[in-house]
């Protein structure tokens, strides 16, 4: 069972993830194409991050599309934002790096349920 203090501490977790993703996606940077497809990558491990996050911080419902959708609601939002910014770009792919994100966190979930660290979640919610 995952104590309530483990979910406070997810939840701190969460905002934190939430704020450097906004930050990271936010600021100025220089990219060359080279580095292109490793930002995609990057959209994909901080959303499989994100989404980790959120499924712990709510351990009462499972990993479905009431938690799916405002994640990457979150990622088109970023977009979005970036638009704006004269020193960004709005960017579909960006989008398709952070759902990819979502659906490996998705497909890894049988994996995640068999390491001893993590087994607590899926036990008798709080």
């Amino acid at each position: 069972m995952i104590t309530k203090n483990r979910i406070r501490l997810f939840r701190a977790g969460l905002v934190c993830v939430v704020l450097a993703i906004f930050y990271f996606t936010t600021t100025p940077t220089q990219y060359t194409v080279a580095n292109n497809i490793n930002d995609k990558l990057s959209h994909a491990i901080a959303f499989m991050m994100l989404s980790l996050f959120v499924d712990f911080s709510f351990p009462r419902s499972k990993f479905s599309l009431m938690k799916i959708y405002p994640i990457v609601a979150y990622g088109i939002l970023i977009e979005c934002i970036q638009y704006f910014l004269p020193y960004r770009s709005f960017s579909l792919l960006d989008i398709v790096g952070d759902t990819a994100g979502v659906i490996l966190y998705l497909v890894s979930l049988p994996l995640l349920k068999q390491l001893p660290v993590l087994r607590q979640r899926w036990a008798d919610p709080v």
